[in-house]
């Protein structure tokens, strides 16, 4: 019989945590699970942000730490406190790791987290694990392209590090193209989804039966308005079917206010932020569902709808086609291109075949996405940097 492997102390260091919700904070939340269930400890480390959180708690049986991980700002006030306010930082940090005695320091999202976890793995020599998950060109506000520390420090990192993964092989090519990931030491370990859910769903009131579905950040990368584009390509020829855009952000309003402008005001539908159990209500009864992304890293949200059976067609520009290819599991097309995205949605929603095709594949893809499967690939990885086989 192989032999049981020794339980770890893994310290899953990520940018953002419950009770923030994203898909970083699903990948962190997931692979905790995962690894505490097979006999590991491990503990959730992020930013303290808000402050009114708290600095340590327990959540749903993980234990988390929260810091102030502050960064450098070009205002002379902040410049002058950065010194102090660092070191108080790096200085809990590693209390913290005396305390727990961390085999391996695992970066979920290389933000100000990753900074601090790149000097504090130097300092008391624990093995560095980062994973890439798109922040490098899916930030808001581009922060990697106006940041000084950011960049310099993801390359320090990625240089100093056991083992560097990511999302998709179009976030690995990014780093090593941007930013200096030396080829053939990244590899790719995409994210994941609950093969079977079972969440009860809760129905979301809606103005129309039949839908055409996309879900996500409200943001322009998110390509949203270009999907409001397409959609009036095919509105005419199928009056039935109404379009739903699930999730908030900045671009919400502007959004309703192209909906009005090309006529389909009463045909779109943006209700905001949606619960876990409206997503699955939304997922199981959409006609057809959409990631239109003007970049995308990944696209859990994608699994999610090849989970639920849903024909799928996924924006070109990123890693999505990873994920979904072209007339085996979904259909695949430029978003820039309305009247490609457009003929992409129509044919699903005339050829019913086709679809039926798409999905029962879909449905056998998304087992290759396993949250069991991938925590077992990272528990290798942070095997390997403990033992000092990493790269």
């Amino acid at each position: 019989m192989p032999a049981t492997p020794k339980p770890m102390r893994i310290v899953l260091f990520s940018s953002a945590y419950a009770p923030a919700v994203g898909g970083v904070e699903e990948l962190t939340r997931r692979l905790a699970e995962q690894l505490l269930a097979g006999g590991d400890e491990v503990e959730v480390w992020t930013n303290r942000h808000p402050t009114s959180l708290p600095t340590r708690e327990t959540i749903d049986g993980v234990r988390v730490r929260r810091f102030a991980l502050p960064l450098p700002r070009m205002a002379p006030a902040s410049l002058a406190r950065f010194p102090a306010s660092s070191a108080r930082a790096l200085w809990r940090l590693r209390e913290a790791a005396a305390e727990f005695r961390p085999d391996v320091l695992h970066v979920q999202c290389f933000s100000a987290n990753g900074v601090y976890a790149v000097a504090l793995a130097e300092i008391v020599r624990i093995p560095l694990v980062v994973t890439l998950q798109g922040e490098t060109f899916m930030d808001d506000y581009d922060i990697f392209d106006r940041s000084r520390v950011l960049p310099a420090a993801l390359r320090i990192g990625m240089r100093r590090a056991a083992a560097v993964t990511a999302c998709s092989r179009f976030v690995l090519d990014d780093a090593e193209q941007r930013f200096g990931l030396s080829r053939g030491k990244g590899q790719v370990v995409a994210n994941g989804v609950d093969v079977v859910r079972d969440e009860p769903p809760v129905r979301l009131e809606l103005p129309f039966e039949t839908f055409v579905l996309g879900l996500g950040r409200a943001v322009d990368k998110k390509g949203f308005d270009l999907l409001l584009h397409a959609f009036r390509r095919v509105a005419d020829d199928h009056p039935h079917i109404g379009l739903l855009i699930g999730g908030d952000g900045t671009a919400r309003g502007a959004l309703a206010q192209l909906a009005g402008d090309l006529g389909l005001a009463d045909r779109v539908a943006l209700p905001g932020t949606l619960s876990r159990a409206q997503v699955a209500w939304t997922m199981a009864n959409a006609t057809v569902f959409v990631l239109p992304s003007r970049v995308e890293p990944f696209g859990i949200v994608v699994l999610e709808a090849l989970r639920a059976g849903r024909p799928v067609v996924v924006s070109s520009r990123g890693g999505a086609p990873e994920i979904v290819r072209h007339e085996r599991e979904g259909l695949v097309a430029d978003p820039f291109d309305t009247g490609a995205l457009a003929a992409a949605m129509g044919r699903l929603l005339v050829d019913e075949g086709l679809g039926r095709r798409l999905s029962a594949a879909a449905v056998e893809r998304v087992r290759d996405f396993s949250w069991d499967g991938i925590a077992a690939r990272y528990r290798q990885i942070y095997c390997d940097a403990k033992q000092g086989r990493g790269q």
